[in-house]
């Protein structure tokens, strides 16, 4: 199990490395996280809903993913509620208070446990990821997805910590010292991750590190800006701001303050004759080439938002000067007629008028559609595979379908081939879509060799090359009772 002394200090990607490593070494592993918070979620074949991080763990692993890979799933609302998803399936929202103090834990925890127990049956090792830091006193009582799953799987535990934050040396320390002692004899490794210079230099810290707490340190990982592997905290969009670039082609994400599933992009921003940026400015928008308005947990309030602050003023502009405009998702919702919220889904808000530039009119509900498909995109013939996570109907009074789904029902409104909305996520990790935007708005870029599902795998087995190069595995393997 990969725990941490805090937040975004890497274990996602950590634990991905060693889903990778172990399938490299000849072991079927399987990844797992208790409980997750994240707007980033992505469909199981069963039709189920998982955060996206354990979907990329599991694709890493070379596996189907599951929904008992992160059996619970918090995805926020707004700053202080949350839906949320057990098993795959909605239970509600219920602010942070509620979750908390009213939920049943021990329910929680063995539901939790009853999903490990269904993966441990199929796969070894399962590679467990924990959240946030594990020396939140406050809430020991309440864990359901740190040291209390370590304890329950009697998981040989390795502490990552983010040196790149500074004060490495306080929050190992003290992470380490604050467990109980149960919980701190689980603790095995202590790994440094995102060093940046000569890892020579911290051997004397290394040693330091090791006196202190008596744990060896089984790493220094350095910091890396050539791996490219989906995330899913919303922390690394800051990195992502930006604006035009006259040399490339200008690609505006529009930044809703509930934005949901950025990975949706991220084929774009591999692409060298691309410059992919998100913006909350109304004049970085206008300078685009093409406009993108992704998904969002809270649709008709960022609508609102979108108002507020001159961004849908931005949008028409754009979709007026005959750039291109999609929206993907929430994002196809805004760009609809109007949204309906006769339950209170989203809030007390019943009906907020849309951009308008679609012609189509949606309900929002208290069920889910969570499933992955294959389709034919509006003119092309190749098979393309995305998924969907939406809560509510669209019902299209003008235009024509965009997609043709497996199933040989409809998805989507298309107006012209600049302006056209879907409920598909991953629509743009497909060539044939992306070769057709270029087309439509006049662009150019070489799509023709460039295979994002290849492309993955590879960035997969850099990250494994890159952990393994700095982590003693001999001792890892050692710690695990298995042989390399």
């Amino acid at each position: 199990m990969f725990v941490g002394t805090g937040s975004d200090v890497g274990k996602s990607v950590i634990n991905a490395a060693f889903c990778r490593i172990f399938l490299q070494d000849g072991y079927s592993p399987a990844p797992f996280k208790a409980q997750n918070m994240s707007l980033n979620s992505y469909a199981s074949e069963e039709g189920l809903e998982l955060g996206r991080a354990q979907a990329v763990q599991a694709e890493a692993c070379g596996i189907p993913c599951l929904s008992a890979m992160n059996p619970i799933l918090l995805k926020p609302t707004s700053q202080k509620s949350a839906q949320i998803v057990l098993n795959g399936k909605p239970m509600g929202d219920q602010s942070a208070r509620e979750y908390f103090m009213k939920t049943d834990r021990e329910f929680l925890f063995a539901e939790a446990m009853k999903a490990w127990k269904s993966l441990d049956e199929k796969y070894n090792p399962i590679v467990m990821e924990g959240a946030g830091s594990i020396s939140e006193m406050n809430l020991w009582d309440k864990d359901i997805t740190n040291m209390r799953v370590s304890l329950e799987t009697d998981a040989p535990t390795i502490l990552i910590a983010d040196i790149d934050r500074g004060g490495v040396f306080g929050s190992v320390y003290g992470t380490i010292k604050l467990l109980p002692e149960a919980e701190r004899k689980l603790i095995k490794g202590i790994l440094i991750n995102k060093f940046r210079g000569d890892i020579t230099l911290f051997e004397e810290g290394r040693k330091t590190l090791e006196e202190l707490t008596g744990i060896p340190v089984i790493g220094v990982v350095p910091y890396f800006t050539d791996i490219h592997v989906e995330q899913e905290d919303s922390v690394v969009i800051d990195y992502k701001r930006g604006s035009t670039d006259k040399s490339k082609i200008n690609v505006a994400v529009v930044l809703l303050r509930h934005m949901s599933n950025f990975t949706d992009f991220n084929m774009l921003e591999q692409m060298q004759d691309v410059n992919l940026y998100y913006s909350a400015n109304p004049n970085e928008i206008a300078k685009a080439d093409i406009v993108l308005i992704p998904g969002s947990k809270n649709t008709i309030s960022d609508l609102m938002h979108l108002r507020r602050h001159g961004l849908a003023k931005a949008i028409l502009q754009a979709a007026e000067n005959e750039k291109g405009v999609y929206g993907i998702c929430g994002g196809y919702q805004i760009l609809g007629k109007e949204i309906r919220d006769p339950d209170h889904v989203e809030g007390d808000v019943e009906v907020m008028p849309g951009l308008g530039l679609l012609p189509v009119v949606t309900t929002l509900s208290k069920e889910k559609r969570t499933v992955q498909t294959e389709f034919q995109f509006k003119g092309r013939n190749e098979a393309c595979s995305g998924y969907e996570i939406h809560m509510g109907e669209t019902s299209v009074e003008g235009g024509e379908s965009l997609c043709q789904l497996e199933d040989g029902s409809d998805d989507g409104c298309f107006i012209s081939d600049k302006l056209w909305g879907t409920y598909l996520h991953g629509v743009l990790d497909n060539k044939a879509v992306v070769e057709e935007i270029l087309k439509a708005n006049n662009l150019t870029a070489d799509v023709s060799d460039f295979d994002y599902h290849t492309f993955k795998e590879e960035q997969y087995n850099k990250l494994a090359d890159h952990v393994r190069k700095y982590v003693d595995m001999d001792y890892l393997y050692s710690v695990l009772k298995i042989e390399a």
